[in-house]
């Protein structure tokens, strides 16, 4: 695995945690709609081609009126100390009636080529900064998401009653569209025990990795297991170690 591909890897694990939360059925929407967002952390063990190679930790925190910040955290294990890889993610972002504005993207750690620093500017409907090495300067419109956003606008929408089923999001100087569909359901052993969930999908148009998560209904549809395959090969897998909701 090249570096550039770790580093994208560990983004593309954290812009879909929660992504693919989105349900079909109206007893669902219920139980999503009767929650409150909250503030969490959870960590996870990432795993390539079966050997653990990075512990991830997402922490969601409410600051002042309407802003929010979600910040991400990798730290290499075994193999993984042989791929660099963007250790620290943070995005600052607005909740508003309208749904999630992303205000702010970071990714540090990496190095140049795989760093971001990304402003979101609303009054004037444009980002501005750097990207993965690429000038970023382009117009944006009201649902676009950066790399971390996408999680919190997702479960914003399921707690409003509202099911996406395709969400935008920037890369480099330019967007990707991803759509989502729901799988089936299965209980599942975790660290955390043997939990019922829901397995949803997601897909880049046009790739041919799918992108799996079993989700459990109980705690709000928090993704307790990530998979991505290519075809018919695991590429990765991602698994929930710890998680406290305040």
């Amino acid at each position: 695995m090249s570096a550039a591909r770790a580093a994208r890897t560990v983004a593309s694990v954290l812009r879909v945690l929660v992504a693919a939360v989105a349900t079909s059925g109206p007893a669902a929407a219920t139980i999503a709609a009767a929650e409150d967002l909250q503030p969490f952390e959870a960590s996870y063990a990432w795993s390539w081609h079966g050997a653990t190679v990075a512990v991830s930790r997402l922490k969601l925190e409410h600051h002042a009126g309407d802003t929010w910040v979600y910040s991400s955290t990798s730290e290499p294990r075994g193999l993984g100390y042989l791929y660099p890889m963007r250790p620290a993610f943070r995005s600052t972002l607005r909740i508003t009636n309208q749904g999630v504005q992303p205000l702010s993207f970071k990714a540090d750690g990496g190095g140049a080529d795989h760093d971001a620093d990304v402003t979101f500017d609303w009054s004037t409907g444009r980002a501005s900064g750097v990207y993965e090495g690429v000038p970023v300067d382009m117009p944006i419109k009201p649902g676009i998401q950066d790399d971390l956003s996408v999680q919190i606008a997702m479960m914003v929408e399921l707690l409003r009653g509202r099911t996406p089923e395709q969400v935008s999001m920037i890369d480099k100087n330019s967007t990707r569209a991803y759509r989502y569909q729901r799988e089936g359901s299965e209980a599942i052993a975790t660290a955390l025990g043997r939990i019922d969930t829901v397995i949803y999908s997601s897909q880049h148009v046009g790739s041919p990795r799918v992108t799996r998560f079993w989700c459990a209904p109980s705690m709000g549809y928090l993704p307790l297991r990530i998979e991505q395959k290519r075809v018919d090969s695991v590429e990765w897998t991602m698994d929930i170690l710890s998680v406290r909701r305040d």
